[in-house]
């Protein structure tokens, strides 16, 4: 049993994941991402179709919805959407099926299929009522589980410190097994090294190939400070080998400065931070930067990013502070959405992936925010994008 909303026109593209990462044959068949045998996808711009909000406050199953961070195609059309509860505040930390269905002009027809909580390794779901996890992004994994992050909880006591993490899980909920993160991005002390509180693994994607790329939202303690107005930061781009779950290498990829700065006053300061990353090859990502000014709003930046030849393997490097040597990502601004854009007041976009193909043969890509369950300002906002090729 779900619920549906009627609103303006969107489209989506089919998924490279599911199934699909052992032969460009099979990505093919699965409807992936395979513009050429490497499965990359040509992106020279993107054009806003439409929009669709679910108003902050929609219950199901008894359950506020919200908090989607992130979002994944599934392999039958569908969607998998987790919120960011961690609990302690709307219920048990859950995950979702989404069905998102639109013409080549609208409307738009959203509707939440199905709740599902995840579960600890010992079959239970993650308690309701104290903050033991961060759900912060999810992917379809080839092998039809899904792969899914937490930033984990800094706490200053052993009964309120949980480490992030890189899990897979069933779609069902059930744990299978959890990756080995580099050590660097554990909470040591939130001051002098290890990661940040709130700031870890934002970002999640699934390359053609199968390699799981993972990376925190802002700089490691150890990496520098936090980005700024006058200054950016630099966060680490992990792959992880997905047959063995350990790090096979690590890049760094630099966030700029915080483009628009909060009034004076603000309950809190401005940021910026690498929110979602979305595979459109082996080696090559449109990158979310969602920067926030508190009564002012979001701005979006959609960036096309590369892992190259040139690119340092930091994952030796301690620090990549001061004069650290290192050649980063590469970066390359595709769309720039500032505040409002082209009528729509953006929200909090925190996850991005492939939506269906268009009858032209263009792709879409979704986006959507987090509303950190805020009624007055925010809503579960979703944006859909047509893909020009070059």
């Amino acid at each position: 049993m779900g619920f549906a909303l009627n609103t303006s026109a969107w489209r989506r593209t089919a998924t490279a994941f599911a199934l699909a990462a052992l032969t460009a044959a099979t990505l093919a068949a699965c409807g992936g991402s395979d513009d050429d045998s490497t499965g990359e996808s040509r992106i020279a711009s993107l054009k806003l179709i439409g929009t669709a909000s679910l108003p902050t406050g929609t219950m199901f199953e008894g359950v506020e919805f919200g908090g989607i961070s992130g979002l994944d195609q599934a392999t039958d059309g569908s969607y998998w959407a987790i919120a960011d509860d961690r609990g302690g505040e709307r219920g048990t930390p859950r995950f979702y099926n989404l069905s998102i269905d639109y013409g080549a002009t609208g409307p738009v027809t959203v509707k939440v299929n199905r709740q599902t909580y995840m579960q600890r390794e010992d079959g239970t779901t993650f308690p309701a009522n104290a903050r033991t996890v961060d759900p912060e992004a999810i992917r379809l994994a080839p092998n039809g589980n899904l792969y899914w992050s937490s930033e984990g909880n800094w706490g200053t006591t052993s009964a309120t410190l949980f480490q992030p993490f890189l899990r897979e899980m069933t779609t069902a909920g059930k744990f299978v097994r959890e990756f080995k993160t580099p050590a660097a991005y554990n909470y040591v002390d939130n001051s002098t090294t290890g990661g940040r509180s709130n700031k870890l693994f934002e970002a999640l994607t699934v390359a053609p190939d199968g390699t799981v790329f993972v990376a925190n939202e802002d700089a490691l303690v150890q990496d520098g400070p936090i980005t700024t107005i006058q200054a950016g930061s630099v966060v680490r781009v992990t792959a992880m080998d997905p047959a063995t779950g350990a790090a096979k290498a690590q890049y760094a990829y630099q966030l700029p400065k915080i483009p628009v700065d909060a009034p004076a006053g603000a309950p809190f300061g401005p940021d910026n931070g690498l929110s979602d990353m979305l595979a459109i090859g082996n080696k090559k990502f449109i990158a979310i930067e969602r920067a926030f000014a508190s009564g002012i709003g979001n701005t979006i930046r959609l960036v096309l990013t590369e892992i190259t030849d040139a690119t340092t393997n930091v994952t030796s490097m301690a620090s990549l502070a001061g004069n650290a040597a290192y050649t980063p990502m590469t970066r390359k601004l595709l769309l720039e959405m500032p505040i409002t854009y082209q009528g729509v007041k953006l929200d909090n976009i925190e996850a991005i992936t492939w939506g269906k193909t268009l009858p032209n043969g263009h792709r879409t890509i979704v986006l959507a925010a987090d509303n950190n369950f805020t009624a007055d300002t925010q809503a579960n906002q979703f944006m859909v994008f047509e893909v020009i090729p070059d």
